[in-house]
């Protein structure tokens, strides 16, 4: 008997299993390695584009600001999601195994909810950033001065914390009956109740129906936000201006944009089409890509954060 059949004989009570079994990419070797030597390069890409990114900014003293300040605290997010859904993907892929120990799931899972919620309420306090930024200029240094930005991003950190631990205390409280195969490469608060008992099932769905009001909230202030910076650029007399409003704007936008559409289609899309591959995919689209990607959104749009990352590499190449 092969080593995930024989782990897949556990019994199915919650009190007995002590590991999950995660969905594989493929079980042919040759993908196995093409898998993990593609994660690899994804993951390298986020590490260097949101190190570069954050060490940028902090040395920079011209982008001590408000924006650069939540941009930082999102390069530091991003790495911590990709960190914790991804090298365990790797490993499992490169030693031909799918089993995540109890504990190692809990944290994984907490993690991911934890940087994932905290990300999407930094995002919300980056809208409100640009559209002081914008629709309010005198008032700017007031609204935002450093001890808001710092009381505002912990803000969105606690409470992506608290989601977290909200949703990771009661989804591994319930009774698990459905035996311990999680359908998807990482533990997800959605795959983990497919495995609990039907009648306990509902007491998590009260909680995703209360976060899921919370964000729809968050997501309406953004597109408010976003509607009074539309019509404040349009009132800008000069084409310069209202280019240079539009490119402070439309790198958040961007993110936000593949943020939540990946989320929104990974979670909401019809059952009729819904498979365990395409979940797969679809998947990596919203934990995976957004990460590696949102450092090159930033930096593709915005002249002053490329030219201190310019002024940084030249300044490390000539040290050498």
């Amino acid at each position: 008997m092969t080593a995930p059949r024989a782990q897949e004989k556990q019994m199915s009570n919650s009190s007995s299993i002590t590991q999950f079994l995660l969905l594989p990419f493929t079980d042919t070797r040759e993908l196995q390695l093409l898998h993990f030597w593609l994660f690899l390069g994804i993951y390298l890409t986020a590490l260097l584009g949101n190190g570069l990114i954050i060490t940028t900014i902090a040395w920079d003293q011209h982008l001590h600001t408000p924006m650069y300040f939540f941009l930082l605290n999102l390069a530091l997010l991003d790495l911590g999601s990709i960190s914790t859904t991804v090298p365990k993907s790797m490993a499992n892929s490169l030693c031909q195994t799918r089993a995540i120990s109890y504990a190692g799931c809990a944290a994984q899972l907490f993690l991911f909810v934890f940087c994932l919620s905290a990300e999407f309420f930094l995002l919300t306090v980056m809208s409100y950033d640009r559209y002081v930024a914008i629709c309010k200029p005198l008032h700017y240094g007031t609204l935002l001065d450093s001890r808001a930005c710092v009381h505002m991003a912990a803000a969105a950190w606690a409470a992506g914390f608290l989601n977290a631990l909200l949703h990771t205390a009661n989804t591994f409280s319930l009774p698990l009956c459905q035996g311990n195969i999680v359908e998807q490469f990482f533990c997800e608060v959605s795959k983990i109740l497919k495995l609990s008992c039907l009648d306990a099932y509902l007491r998590e769905f009260k909680l995703l129906v209360f976060s899921t009001f919370v964000f729809l909230g968050c997501f309406i202030f953004i597109v408010v936000s976003y509607v009074q910076i539309l019509r404040a650029v349009l009132r800008i007399p000069s084409e310069q201006g209202r280019h240079k409003a539009f490119s402070t704007c439309l790198p958040h936008l961007a993110v936000v944009s593949l943020f939540v559409s990946t989320g929104l289609f990974a979670h909401l899309k019809p059952p009729s089409i819904s498979s365990p591959s395409l979940d797969l995919v679809l998947s990596v689209l919203y934990s995976v890509v957004p990460p590696a990607v949102n450092p090159l959104i930033y930096s593709m749009r915005n002249q002053e954060l490329k030219n201190a990352l310019c002024k940084l590499i030249s300044l490390l190449f000539l040290k050498q």
